[in-house]
């Protein structure tokens, strides 16, 4: 699940894969903007079929986040 994060967020933010681990702050450390995230959870939300609640949003601060709730809610998705 990390893998698909990641790729997403490399070509979102165009940066190197490498440069993002589970640990990265999306908007410090990878330099993503309210615009960028919102972008990226559009992306998330086709890919997966699944909708993301705005409190859900609101706590995503590093990319484990992220994955942490995609995987809490993969079941939803079947």
């Amino acid at each position: 699940m990390f893998e698909k994060v990641q790729s997403i967020l490399a070509k979102q933010l165009r940066l190197d894969p490498s440069r993002i681990t589970p640990e990265s702050l999306i908007k410090k450390d990878l330099g993503a903007d309210s615009l960028d995230i919102l972008q990226l959870l559009m992306r998330i939300e086709d890919q997966y079929g699944i909708v993301i609640p705005d409190q859900a949003l609101a706590s995503f601060e590093t990319v484990a986040d992220v994955v942490s709730y995609l995987e809490k809610n993969q079941d939803i998705q079947l």
